[in-house]
């Protein structure tokens, strides 16, 4: 009944996708050349017969299985494998990455119709859903046809588990037509095993595994630039939360005249919006997309281009991250810390709590609620060097390890 009640709802968002997909093509939220993807063409071709289909949300789900799709690409068994997300920033951090096996396509809308084409289309011979990417109608079409589905890393908030105990029986249907689920931490775990999944196995979190970029050097224009400045870096922001950067760099300004705020805003199409309320605070701004020469008096250092972070984690010794003064849930945290930056952080990162409690016992990130507080920190962070080497080599080595682990689970369902 609810399956039938849920195929409704997403016809009716199908019947309208043309007027939502050129609103958000105006929004300059989806790609104008790609957009059919999400109905249901394909832009890609489909090659040999044994084809791997991984699937997540955005950037951070595409950026945790990037070691893994590198993995799996020298395999001999495997064909090829399909990488599918929903996002711009996805993609074009995708294209950063050069594989021989690996295509990427937008994901297409959950619609039955959609969803049935999509699959006869690539046949995968196993899926892979990332995190907490559960859509009904695909889940239940791969189940009919027996193709083998995974979740990994998965990740169950208590808020998200809720919602799924809600739903009853047909929530546990959804999960018990899981093959296998790797949990990313043993909350995860508890709620999988409520709500039905017969195979599970904790190997550890995904994101530990992600690898430094291998283009983390800065412009030398940049590096000039910064030569003559303090400088700190606010990474993953989201609506409400540059207002409080914007805030903290006023005051820091009266300590310190050469003071620098680099903004790296969660979603880069938000660009204009930013642009307009630091105008509104009657500061300087340049954007990392600009040509021109930096002027010297810049106050915030905007970052609106995709799959560039690394560049800024490599300069900086301290990183807000964004999502957590605002109800987010927070963003991943690692990969400033793999460049030995500390981390602050506002009170709201439950949907990261184990990373954090890792971070927090070594010292490598803070929670803060005051700004006067948020101030010390960042000023601390001018007179002290980068986290120490050794401490960053422990969180890759739990990386490696559970790229390991999870790679070897994988290949036993390929064989």
């Amino acid at each position: 009944m609810i399956l039938f009640i849920y195929r409704i709802l997403i016809n009716t968002v199908l019947l309208f996708s043309p007027i939502i997909i050129l609103v958000r093509l105006l929004k300059r939220k989806e790609d104008v050349k790609r957009f059919q993807e999400k109905l249901g063409f394909f832009s890609k071709n489909k090659i040999g017969k044994k084809l791997i289909w991984f699937h997540g949300a955005s950037v951070g789900e595409l950026l945790s299985i990037i070691p893994l799709v590198e993995n799996l690409e020298k395999d001999k068994n495997v064909d090829q494998i399909l990488v599918t997300s929903s996002t711009i920033s996805s993609a074009k951090v995708f294209n950063k990455f050069k594989f021989k096996k690996t295509v990427h396509q937008f994901f297409p809308i959950d619609a039955n119709i959609i969803s049935k084409k999509f699959l006869n289309y690539w046949k995968p011979c196993m899926a892979i859903f990332i995190d907490s990417e559960i859509w009904p109608n695909t889940i239940h079409n791969l189940n009919k046809r027996k193709v083998p589905t995974i979740l990994l890393n998965a990740r169950i908030t208590r808020k998200s588990f809720k919602r799924w105990r809600y739903l009853g029986n047909f929530g546990k249907k959804i999960f018990h037509s899981f093959a296998y689920a790797f949990p990313c931490n043993k909350e995860t775990l508890n709620y999988l095993k409520f709500l039905g999944v017969v195979k599970i196995k904790l190997i550890g979190n995904l994101k530990f595994s992600q690898k430094r970029f291998k283009k983390d050097i800065a412009p030398s224009k940049l590096i000039k630039f910064l030569s003559k400045k303090v400088f700190w870096c606010a990474s993953s922001t989201h609506k409400g939360e540059e207002e409080f950067c914007i805030e903290i760099h006023k005051r820091l300004k009266k300590l310190h005249k050469n003071i620098v705020t680099i903004i790296i805003p969660r979603h880069v199409n938000r660009k204009d919006e930013i642009i307009q309320i630091i105008k509104e605070k009657n500061l300087n701004f340049y954007c990392h997309s600009s040509n021109k020469i930096i002027p010297l008096n810049t106050d915030i250092y905007l970052v609106d281009t995709y799959g560039e972070t690394e560049i800024f984690y490599n300069l900086n010794k301290i990183v807000f991250m964004g999502g957590s003064i605002v109800k987010h849930g927070g963003q991943n945290p690692l990969e400033p810390v793999r460049y030995g930056c500390k981390i602050i952080h506002g009170p709201n990162v439950e949907n990261f709590n184990d990373v954090y409690k890792l971070l927090n016992i070594n010292n490598l990130s803070k929670k803060i609620l005051l700004k006067k507080n948020f101030i010390s920190e960042i000023e601390k962070s001018f007179k002290t060097k980068k986290s120490s080497s050794l401490i960053v080599k422990k969180i890759e080595d739990i990386g490696i390890k559970i790229l390991k682990n999870t790679t070897k689970e994988l290949k036993a369902f390929i064989k």
